[in-house]
């Protein structure tokens, strides 16, 4: 079967990167200083553009880790990153009280990996000759209470609060990693850079289907954990796929009925929908630089600011303005 593999163009090239994305335009050169018109030709305009690297690429994909690895270290320990780690200003972030043992010892995972991914990616961009960008300002008081309001489930909303609202920021940050991975895939030149993060991109993903799963099964469709998590996947969906839910698939909490067979009490689980993919070939969800900017910004398409929402001051790099 042929797979239908334009599920994403992304808005923008390695080459022709506009530098200044965001700017309208520029003003048209008029004659003066004469009582007659005068007769002038305006030049093209050329834009100056920025050539694309690996280590632009991976330097976008290291603020999203650092923004993952704040959060789950905050989360599972109650301190952030180390200076020798790249880290910079947090807002907010405490550790949760976990009562349970078996999601306070995912949180230790969690916030391991994204260590590591920081680490990894920091080195990998050395090992390019590049030079790794350091964290940069990271607000989580202020950008989760503007999300929460926004998806309507009230006027604020704390991931550190206790282990379920633990579950739903966890589900934020790791649902757009995925995708973010997925859509600079081919952007990337070397096939060394690209293993590397195709590793990350697969962690990722297991990180993501394992906080669903969760959810799903801790959830029902009477729990405000899986309705309040399927609000913030609708405006995800609005703020990071082009206006529409199109790049999200929301969770149904699966049930489970006991049956009796001659060999003892077994329990049926019905499906439930549990993995964010395509429903014709079943093709995890990508998204360009500029839909993800939109989605840690907070910001609807169209919008080309370069700051707010997690990064009240931009990311860092040269991949930090929306283009579309």
């Amino acid at each position: 079967m042929e797979l239908n593999r334009n599920i994403l163009s992304p808005h923008f090239t390695r080459r022709g990167f506009i530098a200044t994305a965001g700017v309208a335009g520029v003003a048209t050169l008029t004659g003066c200083g004469s009582s007659s018109p005068a007769t002038t030709t305006t030049p093209p305009v050329t834009q100056p553009t920025v050539t694309i690297t690996d280590s632009d690429i991976l330097n976008f994909a290291l603020n999203l880790e650092y923004l993952e690895a704040e959060f789950y270290l905050r989360a599972a320990t109650g301190t952030g990153l180390g200076t020798a780690d790249g880290a910079g200003t947090v807002t907010g972030g405490s550790k949760v009280t976990f009562t349970s043992m078996y999601l306070q010892q995912l949180a230790n995972e969690l916030a391991a990996a994204e260590l590591a991914h920081v680490r990894a990616i920091r080195s990998t961009i050395g090992s390019l000759a590049g030079t790794a960008v350091g964290a940069p300002a990271i607000d989580f008081t202020n950008a989760f209470n503007s999300l929460a309001s926004a998806a309507g489930i009230g006027s604020s909303f704390n991931p550190f609060a206790d282990q379920n609202s633990f579950l739903i920021g966890a589900a934020i940050f790791e649902d757009v990693g995925v995708t973010a991975y997925t859509g600079a895939a081919g952007l990337l030149t070397s096939k060394a850079v690209l293993t590397a993060a195709a590793g990350i991109q697969a962690t990722e993903a297991y990180h993501a289907g394992a906080i669903r799963n969760l959810i799903a099964y801790t959830g029902n469709s009477t729990n405000m954990l899986l309705t309040n998590f399927n609000k913030v996947v609708t405006l995800r969906g609005m703020l990071g796929g082009s206006g529409t839910s199109t790049f999200e698939t929301q969770l149904s909490a699966g049930s489970a009925t006991a049956a009796t067979t001659t060999n003892g009490p077994v329990s049926n689980v019905t499906p439930s929908t549990i993995v964010a993919c395509d429903t014709t070939n079943a093709l995890g969800f990508a998204r360009s630089t500029s839909q993800v900017l939109h989605i840690v910004y907070a910001t609807q398409p169209g919008t080309l600011t370069a700051s707010g929402g997690f990064f009240p001051a931009g990311m860092n790099g040269t991949i930090k303005t929306p283009t579309a």
